[in-house]
Formats: structure tokens, C-alpha cells, sequence
């Protein structure tokens, strides 16, 4: 499958990590019909989202139009008739509709949560020696999980983070089931999901109304351990490698700081994102740990260490925020 290279083929199914083309095997697409079930049918385990390949491309394809997107699809079925041809209007309504139904899943799911102190939410993020929370958490105590296409829905305990846009409003909500015993990551595959829209949002942790100075992280975990060390400072969590290089800032922003994850994935997605940026006269810098992630610096070192880390690292790069 061209448009996404770095999946692998299983069975009748095409298996990649999300509508991005990351790799990885959470999400799968049906490439054939079967037993009932249209070809280009998919469903990410990960973020719960699913649907059928015009919406898969058009996640993918989202700068095309939408006649590009139905050109895709119908190259990619074959002789599989186009949607196209059974009613254009129906097509053009279908990745959107699609999209608002689950950015509306995704809102009425947040509304359901709970203030997340006094909760095993809390206990998770303070087992990781994060102290930095905010209106953007919430905690449910029996949110739904599907472990798989056919597998029944069950309820598990969840840590919830809304996703919104430059506007403020909930696009997604991310979700990490826990343990209710030991209070750590639920022991099952992908235990984070996402559900809504994530392309160019991210989960928000304001400290004031001041948005000239923002810090743009990676994983949900990672961004908050760095807000731990900077309690003053604006946050945006975008989960995961891939969307931080599509992130998208606020127009008032004046300078960003890349807090990616030391890895091939994380510097990847740093220059993406720097290279996107250029065309804006942002001010530009970057942030990567010492160890893994932030996480792991905080947890070794502890907050007051982490924060003269990265005091040393933006002092360095002639972009200090300095004390005070």
C-alpha cells in the first residue's frame, strides 16, 4: 500500500501505527471484502477511532480536496466501485461527518470525568513524580474499552486529557487506562487512546493569559514532567512524536520550545516542526533530556535538578528565560 509504506501486511489486513503513517500495528485496514465487511474498512485499537477508507485518507490526505481524496480511495480498491459514482453529495459528507461524530463522542466523554485529585488518576501522576495538573485532566472511573474489532466493551478506570484547538474548543479526548490496584498503566494493549480529532491540536496547561512564551511537548507524561519544573509556564502536549510536527501554535505565540523525546522520532519530528514554523518569524528552540524522555530526568533527578537542566539548555541556545 503506497500511501502508507511503513505498514505490513497481515492476513487480509494492512497494519500501521495511526492515520498519519507512522509505523506500527495498532491501526488495521481491511483489503478485501469479507464476510460481509467492505474493503478499506479500518479501526485504530489505539485511539478507538474507526471508519471507512474515505475517512482513513482524507485523515491522511487532509490538504487535498476532496475529489483527490475519492481518486485515492478508488485506486486503492481497484475495481471496487468508487463512492463517487453511487452520489456525490453523500461523499463530500462523509469524512466530515464522520470526524464531528467522533469530536462529539470525544466531548461528551470528557463531560462525564471528574476533578482528578483524590483519585488513582492523581496517584498515577504523582507515582511519576508530576505535581503539575489542570482543568484539561479529568478522571473516569469506568470509561469504556474495546480490546478488539469483535471483543465486547468493557470499563476500566481512565486519566482523560481534552485535545483542543486555537480556539479553545475539545477536538479529542486522550484516554489512559489504569490499574485500579496498583495504580500504574492498565495491563493491556495500547492502554493510551485517542478519540476525536488530534491533527495540529494538543492538550493545553495555561498558566495565565500571557501566550507569548509556549512549551510544545510530546507524550501527555513527558510535557507535564517539564510543567512540573515550570509551573509558570504554558504547556501543550501534542502525545505523540508524529503530531508534534504537525502541531499547529496560537497566533499570539512568540516563541516556542520544542521539548521532544531523545530519540530518532522525537528529533524528526523537532525539525519538522521547526521547518513548518520558519515561514512565521517564531523564535525557535529545543529541549531534549538528558535520559529517555523528561519523565525519566525527573524521576532520577527530581524536579529542582530538571529545572536548572533546562535554564542550562535555553541559557545555551541564547534564548534563556532565566529566574524571576
Amino acid at each position: 500500500m503506497l500511501l502508507l509504506p511503513e505498514g505490513r501486511k497481515q492476513g487480509n489486513y494492512w497494519q500501521i501505527g495511526d492515520t498519519s503513517g507512522v509505523a506500527g500495528q495498532s491501526l488495521a485496514i481491511r483489503l478485501q471484502a469479507l464476510d460481509g465487511r467492505q474493503a478499506g474498512g479500518w479501526t485504530d485499537y489505539q485511539s478507538g477511532e474507526y471508519g471507512d477508507l474515505i475517512d482513513l485518507l482524507h485523515a491522511k490526505l487532509g490538504s487535498l480536496s476532496l475529489k483527490d481524496t475519492l481518486i485515492e480511495a478508488q485506486s486503492f480498491l481497484g475495481d471496487t466501485p468508487c463512492p463517487v459514482e453511487h452520489g456525490a453529495a453523500r461523499s463530500r459528507a462523509q469524512p466530515a461527518a464522520a470526524s464531528s461524530k467522533r469530536i462529539t463522542r470525544a466531548r461528551k466523554l470528557f463531560s462525564y470525568g471528574r476533578p482528578v485529585l483524590g483519585t488513582v488518576a492523581a496517584s498515577y501522576l504523582h507515582a511519576r513524580a508530576i505535581s503539575r495538573f489542570g482543568p484539561a485532566l479529568r478522571y473516569h472511573p469506568k470509561a469504556f474499552l474495546r480490546r478488539g474489532e469483535d471483543a465486547p466493551p468493557e470499563q476500566r478506570p481512565a486519566l482523560l486529557a481534552k485535545i483542543t484547538d486555537n480556539r479553545g474548543q475539545i477536538t479529542g479526548c486522550a484516554r489512559t487506562y489504569l490499574d485500579p490496584t496498583t495504580g500504574g498503566i492498565a495491563d493491556i494493549d495500547s492502554p493510551k487512546r485517542i478519540l476525536g480529532q488530534l491533527l495540529g491540536n494538543a492538550i493545553r496547561f495555561w498558566s495565565g493569559s500571557d501566550r507569548a512564551d509556549l512549551i510544545v511537548g510530546e507524550g501527555l507524561e513527558n510535557t507535564l514532567s517539564v510543567g512540573t519544573a515550570f509551573p509558570e509556564s504554558d504547556l501543550a502536549s501534542c502525545l505523540t512524536a508524529t503530531h508534534l510536527g504537525l502541531f499547529i501554535p496560537p497566533s499570539d505565540v512568540q516563541r516556542i520550545w520544542i521539548a521532544r523525546d531523545n530519540d530518532a522520532a522525537g528529533e524528526r519530528a523537532a525539525l519538522q516542526l521547526r521547518n513548518r514554523l520558519a515561514p512565521q518569524d517564531l523564535i525557535v528552540g529545543d529541549l531534549v533530556p538528558r535520559l529517555g524522555d523528561f519523565n525519566e530526568d525527573l524521576l532520577v533527578g527530581g524536579k529542582d535538578a530538571l529545572r536548572q537542566a533546562l535554564l542550562r539548555a535555553m541559557k545555551e541556545q541564547g534564548l534563556g528565560k532565566g529566574e524571576g
